[in-house]
């Protein structure tokens, strides 16, 4: 595939690129004016959860403050979300990932049998958290699971509790596992020393606490990554989130930049992902990272996951003839028409049977 005028990260002027791109290898696609970049990893959600509303109507402490909350005063939003099937709420979590660019997702929870995913899905063993996990100390310590990366959410909140919490999560990892945190609110650099990596979620931490991780200093002692969590605290949008991020100036244009990209390969197993790139309208000539932060769901162009077209927009559709439509769903973001592999007419509708109040931000 040849991609003409393209801008990447390595070049703020326009150039030819070619990529080797398996099963459409020797498609050329032409863009005027684009940008091109990685497809991003969206290392922290939780995929069955992207049908809640974002729940809780103040800050809180801590996580465990606002899930008891929660669990007292939204019994009946959680309960209409959960007689979604499983594999529905799962399929929709997809989905929100891939319209926005999204290839690779880590899933956090207990391990969901996913087939035929639009995205690669990465689970790893995963503890909930010190809190809300009664048998954390023996999964941490799992003779059968000591090399296995874990992930945990860790520190989320802005008090003494969620501080000791780090504390005796380190104190307790007797196997010395490399620990994915998920949040650090609370986290110092010396507690993140003991971290294989710490995932960022700062619209969720702004929800939830009306603080986030201080990612400024920690990032001397740990690798950063970034998440979104689920809508039960934060928008659908990843691009939204990376806003959010950008604002806090905590980080710069670049070290956010790889905390979706670059910094993944050190963290996450990523195989046969050469190929997972996205195309998107380029809003900015002369600089790539005002293009790129720039961007939402409805300004991309081409999403391939190795090698195969998950996504494109409806201007490219007299270049892709060749394409199997039957394949494709029609969809809208505000305005913009996609074309997104999968049922997701089907899907949604399905959804809304057993859950009519669910709101999702495309129109079929």
């Amino acid at each position: 595939m040849i991609l003409n005028n393209v801008i990447t990260s390595s070049s703020k002027k326009p150039v030819a690129i070619k990529v080797t791109a398996g099963t459409y290898d020797g498609l050329q696609l032409n863009f005027d004016n684009a940008i091109l970049f990685p497809g991003l990893v969206n290392s922290h959600d939780h995929l069955d959860f992207n049908l809640f509303p974002q729940l809780g109507n103040r800050f809180y402490n801590n996580y465990t403050e606002w899930g008891n909350y929660i669990h007292q005063n939204y019994k009946s939003e959680i309960a209409a979300v959960l007689k979604v099937p499983l594999e529905l709420r799962t399929q929709w979590g997809l989905f929100k990932n891939l319209l926005c660019g999204v290839t690779t997702v880590v899933n956090h929870g207990a391990y969901l049998n996913i087939s035929n995913s639009p995205i690669t899905v990465l689970q790893t063993q995963c503890i909930h958290s010190v809190q809300f996990d009664k048998l954390w100390k023996l999964k941490l310590n799992n003779p059968f699971k000591a090399k296995q990366q874990v992930l945990v959410h860790v520190g989320e909140g802005k008090d003494d509790v969620a501080k000791r919490e780090i504390d005796e999560l380190i104190r307790w990892n007797f196997l010395r596992k490399q620990v994915v945190g998920v949040h650090g609110v609370a986290m110092s650099a010396t507690q993140a020393k003991k971290f294989r990596a710490l995932i960022w979620c700062p619209q969720s931490n702004f929800f939830l606490l009306d603080k986030t991780a201080p990612v400024n200093e920690l990032k001397e002692h740990t690798n950063l990554l970034f998440g979104t969590d689920s809508t039960l605290t934060s928008n659908w949008s990843i691009w939204d989130h990376i806003n959010t991020a950008r604002q806090t100036r905590l980080l710069n244009d670049e070290e956010l930049y790889n905390t979706l990209n670059r910094n993944t390969a050190q963290v996450w197993t990523l195989q046969n992902d050469a190929h997972s790139l996205v195309v998107a309208k380029n809003k900015d000539r002369g600089n790539f990272y005002n293009a790129f932060y720039a961007l939402r769901p409805e300004d991309i162009l081409l999403v391939m996951h190795r090698g195969n077209i998950r996504l494109f927009d409806e201007e490219l559709l007299g270049q892709l003839t060749a394409l199997d439509m039957e394949k494709f769903s029609k969809v809208y973001i505000n305005t913009a028409c996609k074309y997104v592999e999968g049922n997701l007419a089907a899907l949604v509708a399905e959804i809304k049977a057993w859950y009519p109040e669910g709101q999702f931000p495309v129109t079929i």
